[in-house]
């Protein structure tokens, strides 16, 4: 932390602008240390504590502009790119996709302490046109919030930072070495679970053109739709026949009959890779399952026809009284 304090006196507010726009524009870099590194500097009366908060909060500002920018012209495509810059994109991408539909605009805020969420929940602002004057009221709440918490800690604290930097640089070697090993093993161990997990799911796929010949020779699938809600609100098509069930609805025992268990079932989600589908299929046990290959996105890419989701499918969508969670689809069918 003493190199950190050192790079931030001699640099000031480049550094903070650099660094927080690194952190909240998804750098893997860490965010604490160099904000109470700030406000431990602004305790000192080395620097004004708040100019610091301000760059920091202008810096996070464009970050996130860029990402709401972003996600306006390019939509839910997006979404899949960033969901492989994590070692987790099923529960990375789908969780920040059920927290901003419960939460809106208010996610935007707890986003900014979450480590690599920020750029995927205002990517998710842009994607469903949340109004300009929403995004950024909520965005400088959130990062003023972030910056100014984080560097007032540092305020107060001054004197406490100075001896823990002093004693961190007296076994600066040794500390960095564990560090980066035990980070190395943890990324080695994730490395090697997403292998065994994609080789499994390479041998149990289905492409959209293998399912829409059996469609056509009349085989008896069940197609179930594990999208979320706000995938459903940004892209509100199916897959013809699909049954809307969501992961949660569907993993629950008593829910388990929405499916007969000698069914052939074709999952298909969102996800990076379809990796939903894929843990659906391992979770629930079936003998015959089959994540699509390239899910949704997949099926239309190929051409074929997809059903649009109409208003009274909402009604049925998580958070209503429909006991199958939206299993059942109104829809009419269409060709996009």
């Amino acid at each position: 932390m003493s190199e950190l304090l050192d790079l931030l006196l001699r640099h000031r507010m480049a550094v903070i602008f650099v660094w927080s726009f690194g952190v909240q524009g998804g750098a893997p870099i860490p965010a604490v240390p160099m904000l109470l590194g700030a406000g431990a500097m602004a305790g000192a009366g080395q620097m004004s504590l708040a100019l610091a908060v301000a760059t920091a909060v202008a810096a996070t500002l464009a970050a996130d502009v860029f990402w709401y920018t972003l996600g306006l012209f390019l939509g839910a495509r997006l979404l899949g790119s960033l969901g492989r810059l994590s070692l987790d994109p099923d529960s990375f991408v789908r969780d920040a996709k059920e927290r901003f539909q419960a939460h809106r605009a208010r996610f935007l805020v707890a986003a900014k302490f979450l480590p690599g969420v920020n750029p995927l929940a205002s990517a998710l602002a842009g994607v469903v046109t949340l109004r300009p004057v929403s995004f950024l009221s909520f965005d400088v709440i959130g990062a003023v919030l972030w910056a100014g918490g984080w560097m007032t800690v540092g305020y107060i604290c001054a004197n406490v930072i100075e001896v823990v930097a002093t004693q961190v640089a007296l076994v600066g070697t040794p500390l960095a070495i564990a560090l980066v090993a035990a980070l190395t093993a943890y990324l080695a161990f994730k490395l090697a679970r997403r292998r065994r997990f994609l080789r499994h799911l390479r041998k149990v796929r289905i492409t959209p053109l293998e399912l829409k010949r059996r469609m056509e020779e009349g085989d008896p699938l069940v197609i179930v739709d594990l999208r979320t809600a706000l995938d459903i609100e940004t892209v509100p098509y199916r897959i013809p026949g699909a049954r809307w069930i969501a992961p949660e609805v569907l993993l629950h025992p008593p829910a388990r009959p929405l499916i007969p268990r000698d069914s052939e079932v074709v999952f298909y989600c969102a996800e990076p890779r379809e990796a939903t589908s894929a843990w659906i299929a391992l979770r629930l046990g079936f003998k015959n399952t089959h994540p699509l290959s390239g899910g949704l996105e997949g099926w239309r890419e190929a051409g074929f026809p997809v059903e649009p989701v109409t208003p009274e499918t909402r009604s049925s969508l998580p958070g209503s009284s429909s006991p199958e969670g939206g299993a059942n689809l109104a829809v009419a069918p269409t060709e996009i």
